[in-house]
């Protein structure tokens, strides 16, 4: 199971990794990971939601990964919460002039706060699934401010790399094909449009089911599929008592 948000993983991934059967991996650590192989320096900048830098989880595992390493590691982290509905609402810095001039000003004013609290970092992890979308925009932006090449780490990459290396190593890597795409969401009603802008192609509405925990189990509501209420931890509560 991958748990492909580090909001979730910051303050879920114990847990599940606790209760559940099955290999359980977060986005934080493979990003980490890339970060502390990628920098030069040792200074790195951790840009996030305000959830998953209050967690602290991006500086544990960092320090941790680092250990032993003379001088210590220098990590600055910045919350940034415009971006996500930045890429929700498709506004990447290459489209309209009005919606270019915002999103540059947004990207602008928080790589210049994380210039201000490390400007020798030569490592940026973006620290949320969303961020890498407006990779092309935060590069152009970075190189700008720091006046310095900056390596930007897409935590999403680096926990993919991940996944695929555990799979390997279970002996579960498929050589050849093409997986299959079906989607439990919890609101369907802008799902297929930025769903289709993060994975570069269309998700038709055959792909995608509206994931209930609350609903009945016997319940033959159109898009609420028992095997998704089955997936849910309220269904094996109740399944259980």
């Amino acid at each position: 199971m991958l748990v492909a948000c580090n909001t979730a993983s910051a303050h879920a991934l114990p847990t599940l990794t606790a209760e559940l059967t099955v290999p359980v991996l977060g986005a934080v650590e493979p990003g980490a990971g890339e970060a502390v192989d990628a920098t030069r320096c040792g200074v790195i900048g951790v840009i996030a939601t305000l959830g998953a830098i209050r967690s602290g989880s991006y500086p544990r595992a960092i320090e941790r990964l680092w250990a032993g390493r003379v001088p210590a590691v220098k990590i600055a982290q910045l919350a940034c919460p415009l971006l996500v509905p930045l890429v929700e609402e498709g506004w990447l810095g290459d489209g309209e002039e009005r919606e270019s001039r915002a999103a540059q000003a947004i990207a602008e004013r928080y790589l210049g706060q994380l210039h201000e609290l490390a400007p020798d970092l030569d490592v940026l992890v973006l620290g949320c699934t969303h961020y890498p979308v407006l990779k092309p925009l935060l590069a152009r932006v970075a190189d700008r401010i720091f006046g310095h090449p900056v390596t930007l780490v897409d935590s999403a990459g680096a926990m993919a790399l991940a996944a695929e290396r555990a799979l390997e190593e279970a002996g579960l890597l498929s050589g050849s094909g093409e997986g299959s795409l079906r989607c439990f969401v919890t609101d369907d009603a802008r799902f297929g449009e930025v769903a289709s802008r993060f994975l570069g192609r269309p998700v038709g509405r055959s792909r995608r089911s509206i994931f209930d925990p609350g609903c009945d189990p016997g319940s033959e509501r159109s898009g609420r599929p028992r095997s998704a209420w089955l997936a849910s931890p309220v269904a094996r509560s109740r399944a259980g008592s």
